[in-house]
């Protein structure tokens, strides 16, 4: 008689297979050639400076005025000096775009998936996130350039951006403080502190309003994404969205695990760990649905041993903007902390 031990590795086994042929069968109707798609094996992690930005502006200015020739602090600790208000500006990421736009300002040159705000895409394409066109960025003769902290605060791809002759401040988003911290930045820059001042206050108050919604309810959430090898991945703290997930008081079993596989922040998620958390709510993240892919929410209950789990039986599985939490994080964080209070509801 076959032991119980032996039934539970078999089953387990079953539900891997069962896993691979579904996201085997996901990740073929997603393509390549987006800036984020392959996050999380390009995307070198950077340590964000923990201070607010700082400016050091030499001259005389009326009060809320900048003074330029100013001196400002990026979110890599680089002191940068900006000679005047920039007016021709490339920003080479999605964030880095939406940085500048929530403060009143525009960019001439974006990064080619950067879609929001729509005026943005009137902007020149210079060329992904991961792989930006030097002589796109030169031709169009930026008195200024944004490059992404998170994806390009490596130094593949700060050295050679710091060696085109024009000022580059580094601007970026792996948590709450980091975009409280980049519209701080970016305020100081433009001299548009007072607009910068406005959006973290409505960041906070959402902030405020999503901890308030789901104070008291005791939810357990795992949030996860999968890789083009069909492994899950759980989010941790050190993600954004895990980050999102601790500020706003929600409970995340997968916070402490280590981390594993290609998207920083994020840990190996086994079949039978899930299975062992059983969270309230389930948060999926699908990088490929844009280009056609099944979204990662609509396979997960059809896997045999998660159709017993809370989140499958109470219809608690939410997939959440992969733009919000994943692709461009950013000054729209007041709508990814609308999206957590929804979702608590659904746990009730």
């Amino acid at each position: 008689m076959e032991g119980l031990t032996s039934i539970r590795t078999r089953s387990w086994r079953l539900a891997a297979i069962a896993l691979s042929v579904l996201l085997v069968a996901a990740f073929a109707f997603a393509c390549g050639d987006d800036d984020d798609d392959d996050a999380g094996s390009t995307t070198t992690p950077t340590e964000t400076s923990e201070a607010t930005t700082t400016a050091e502006a030499s001259g005389t200015a009326d009060a809320g005025d900048a003074a330029y020739p100013l001196k400002v602090t990026d979110l890599l600790g680089r002191e940068v000096e900006i000679a005047e208000k920039p007016t021709t500006v490339v920003a080479i990421s999605p964030t880095a775009v939406e940085l500048v736009y929530a403060v009143g300002e525009t960019v001439v040159g974006r990064s080619s998936s950067a879609d929001f705000p729509p005026e943005a895409q009137e902007a020149t394409d210079v060329g992904t996130a991961y792989q930006p066109s030097f002589d796109t960025i030169l031709s169009l003769s930026p008195d200024l350039i944004i490059a992404d902290s998170v994806i390009q605060g490596g130094a593949d791809y700060r050295q050679p951006l710091e060696q085109l002759g024009v000022p580059v401040i580094f601007a970026g988003a792996e948590s709450y403080q980091d975009v409280i911290d980049g519209l701080t930045l970016v305020g100081k820059v433009f001299d548009a502190q007072e607009n910068a001042e406005e959006v973290i206050a409505g960041i906070e108050k959402a902030r405020d309003d999503a901890k308030a919604a789901i104070e008291g309810k005791n939810l357990s959430v795992v949030a996860m994404i999968a890789g083009r090898d069909q492994t899950l991945y759980a989010a941790k703290d050190a993600s954004y969205v895990g980050d999102l997930l601790k500020i706003t008081g929600i409970e995340n079993p997968a916070s402490s695990q280590p981390d594993a596989g290609p998207f920083p922040g994020y840990s190996t998620l086994a079949p039978e760990k899930l299975v062992e958390y059983d969270p309230q709510i389930i948060f999926t993240i699908s990088p490929g649905s844009a280009s056609g892919a099944p979204l990662l929410s609509t396979l997960i209950p059809n896997i045999p041993p998660f159709r017993g789990l809370q989140a499958v039986t109470s219809g608690a599985i939410v997939e959440l903007d992969v733009e919000l939490f994943l692709e461009s994080p950013g000054p729209r964080i007041v709508e990814a902390f609308a999206a957590l209070a929804a979702a608590a509801d659904k746990a009730q």
